[in-house]
């Protein structure tokens, strides 16, 4: 039998300690919070980062292709060839779907409102999935190949800020020469909370900015990917700048959207402040117990040092005992944190600031492997930490500590 296992499981019976009953009780604590913590932390904003990212490839996909220009026009310049591009582009590996587009600014004039919009032209194979998910009014629109619809998708903000209701009329003003006017009726009505687009973007038939710009029929202003994975998005958005036209460029979402991306890094650096902290409380506890422990053993461990026990043995007892700790620490804080996890997710009691969040209620996503990570991380982290003040047992004399009272 192992000795140092087998005394560590004397010590952990044991309730007479006068001081490290106390400590060990606040030493689980401590961990289970500062564990817990770190997981609900990690947990939020990946359900954050996730939420903002799908609404983002949601309005625009994974990458788009359209003519290269310098200027910040949400005027859609042509595509040339765009069937040969889509059909050379489909063919390339991690690519799942490449769908028309074109935008084109207007401004929309109703009775006591003007607005200013951008049309974001599509056609009948345009997925609406991403509508879909958010529509709070009306019914999605049916676009076809040989008729000209007027049914329009507006958000919910911009239907609240000039009124419109479903089934309502309007009409849109596109600047141009000479300038030109189109009615669209109000078909369904969206929310999703990512303001930047909300209050921008109607989504209309393509067929319309191709009448104003002159374009044929099967031409467009862009094209919208889908890949297979978010891992190889720079890979693939490189094999596409790689096999179109000088004159064309290919940009992911984090490069159109570099603003609402360098904001879901940040939330990153708070993640780690969290850790780091709460890392350092649950290791100072368990540290702190240690100490104590050892103290109040010091007889124990003078006497079995005097028969014959090394230090490397002695030293083995505390850490069996602190692994235990630590592992009961552990134990309580995942099932906190999956508790308080699963009420989020499936209750969504905390609220959020939609203008300010993009969402209502605080956002949960669960990864298994960052957490199983976490978890096997803060143990070989306080193993490696833990074996320093195990060495006050080398420094302690036999001779001492049995007349010690």
């Amino acid at each position: 039998m192992n000795l140092s296992f087998f005394i560590a499981k004397r010590l952990i019976g044991k309730s007479e300690h006068r001081y490290s009953r106390p400590v060990m009780r606040v030493a689980i604590l401590a961990i289970s919070l500062s564990l817990s913590i770190m997981l609900i932390s990690i947990s939020i904003i990946n359900g954050f980062q996730n939420e903002i990212r799908d609404k983002v490839i949601g309005y625009g996909s994974h990458i788009q292709v359209t003519h290269f220009s310098k200027d910040n026009s949400f005027e859609s310049k042509l595509l040339p060839n765009s069937n040969e591009l889509k059909n050379k582009i489909s063919k390339i590996d991690g690519v799942v779907d490449v769908q028309k587009f074109a935008t084109k600014a207007g401004l929309i004039k109703t009775e006591e409102e003007i607005y200013g919009i951008v049309l974001k032209g599509i056609d009948q194979n345009y997925s609406l999935s991403f509508f879909e998910n958010y529509l709070t009014e009306g019914k999605l629109p049916v676009y076809e190949s040989n008729k000209l619809s007027n049914q329009i998708i507006i958000s919910n903000s911009i239907s609240s800020k000039l009124k419109l209701k479903v089934g309502d009329s309007f009409t849109t003003y596109f600047i141009q020469k000479p300038t030109r006017a189109r009615k669209f009726y109000v078909s369904a009505i969206y929310d999703s909370g990512l303001s930047e687009f909300d209050d921008l973007y109607i989504i209309g038939d393509l067929k319309h900015i191709q009448k104003l710009n002159k374009w044929q029929e099967n031409q467009c202003g862009g094209l919208e990917i889908k890949s297979s994975s978010l891992e190889s998005l720079v890979t693939t958005t490189n094999i596409i700048n790689s096999k179109i036209d000088f004159d064309l460029i290919a940009q992911n979402i984090t490069d159109l959207n570099p603003q609402i991306f360098n904001w879901l890094r940040l939330q990153d650096i708070n993640v780690i402040i969290i850790i780091v902290l709460m890392m350092l409380v649950a290791l100072i506890n368990i540290t702190t117990l240690l100490f104590i422990l050892i103290l109040e053993k010091i007889q124990m461990i003078g006497i079995l040092k005097s028969l014959g026990l090394d230090d490397w043995g002695i030293r083995k007892i505390f850490l069996y005992f602190t692994n235990y700790i630590m592992s009961r620490g552990l134990l309580f804080g995942n099932i906190f944190a999956f508790i308080i996890l699963f009420i989020q997710k499936e209750f969504k009691l905390l609220k959020l600031d939609k203008a300010t969040y993009y969402m209502n209620e605080v956002p949960v996503y669960f990864d298994i492997k960052e957490i199983i990570l976490l978890n096997f991380c803060t143990v070989i982290i306080s193993f490696f930490v833990l074996i320093i003040p195990t060495y006050l047992v080398s420094k302690i004399r036999p001779i001492k500590t049995i007349r010690f009272e």
